[in-house]
């Protein structure tokens, strides 16, 4: 189950490859996610130094009043993932046309993990396509309840 998800990213995006990272929280910001206080709106993955930050995702404190002075809901967080893993996203993120997001952030038994993918976006033919594909399969939909309906 998704603590917060980035619901565009299949409307805007076409996902190449799909990793799991842990991800470097204080306290407070591990309770916020697990109220759903965040968002994944407009943040990306950046590699330097031979790490990897989520830069721009949104973690509001859990209590506004008991936050420490000087605390930054859209600070930088490290995340955690293997060697191999590093240097393929730093190669994938080198090439012209594709970036990196992440798609949700989630509960693995007591760790927080986030779903990132190094995604290509889309045209605006392709978006329209996409669209074109989700009514005709809520009028697919739509036509199988109501012939249900009209057998019973």
């Amino acid at each position: 189950m998704a603590l917060i998800e980035n619901k565009k990213i299949y409307f805007n995006y076409e996902v190449l490859t799909r990793y799991e990272a842990g991800i470097e929280l204080l306290g407070l910001e591990v309770k916020s996610l697990r109220g759903g206080r965040g968002s994944l709106e407009g943040s990306h993955v950046t590699v330097r130094g031979g790490e990897a930050f989520l830069v721009g995702a949104t973690i509001n404190p859990y209590q506004p009043g008991n936050t420490e002075e000087g605390y930054d809901p859209m600070r930088n967080r490290r995340l955690i993932l293997t060697k191999p893993e590093l240097a393929e996203i730093a190669a994938q993120e080198s090439k012209k046309g594709l970036t990196i997001v992440p798609i949700s952030v989630y509960n693995k038994k007591r760790k927080i993990k986030v779903e990132i993918a190094i995604v290509r976006g889309k045209k605006t033919q392709d978006k329209r396509e996409t669209i074109k594909k989700r009514e005709a399969g809520r009028d697919i939909l739509r036509d199988l309840k109501f012939l249900r309906s009209e057998a019973s």
